[in-house]
């Protein structure tokens, strides 16, 4: 049986970018269950790309009973549902054979990985702030985009001098914007 329904989660802290500020982040969720084993699987519709939460249920409630992975990617375009759903698939099937996933894909376990972490678009001040409290992190990505971000990129600067950055304008500038800052 494969079931799916649309979840909100609210966000510690508003999270801006260039285009906005989310409070939230709306997902959807889908369970994958087969021989009392139940796998799960989540997915973020991306309205940026035609996507929303209720046509990604909508989209799994239409899938046949016993999909398997390869069926999976002919049945649904690539995006949230289908990976909803192929990650509820990946799940159950680990937790039936009792191998982990990795192993099933035929791949080397997973070592850990440098991520960077995001500090959302805000007033310099808070942005020093927030830079300040991850300073122990390896890398910081930065959320710009607007004409104005050189107060921003000096501030984190200023709460983490001595961290990795990765700049993220999230299209927000024009070419004459990124050439004078």
């Amino acid at each position: 049986m494969i079931t799916s329904k649309a979840e909100t989660f609210p966000l510690r802290n508003p999270f801006t970018i260039s285009r906005g500020s989310k409070t939230e982040a709306r997902v959807v969720t889908c369970t994958v269950t087969r021989d009392g084993n139940r796998g799960w699987g989540e997915g973020l519709p991306y309205p940026r790309y035609g996507e929303t939460v209720e046509e990604a249920v909508a989209a799994i409630a239409a899938l046949p009973e016993g999909i398997t992975r390869t069926a999976l990617q002919q049945a649904m375009k690539p995006g949230a549902a289908r990976n909803a759903v192929d990650c509820a698939l990946w799940d159950l099937e680990a937790k039936t054979s009792g191998r982990p996933v990795w192993q099933l894909a035929g791949l080397a376990q997973p070592k850990p990985v440098e991520i960077a972490f995001t500090l959302s678009l805000d007033t310099p001040g808070k942005m020093r702030e927030a830079a300040a409290r991850n300073a122990h992190r390896a890398v910081l990505k930065v959320k710009l985009g607007t004409p104005s971000d050189m107060p921003r990129i000096e501030a984190v600067r200023a709460g983490a001098p001595k961290i990795r950055l990765i700049v993220d304008a999230n299209e927000g500038w024009t070419p004459e914007v990124y050439t004078d800052l």
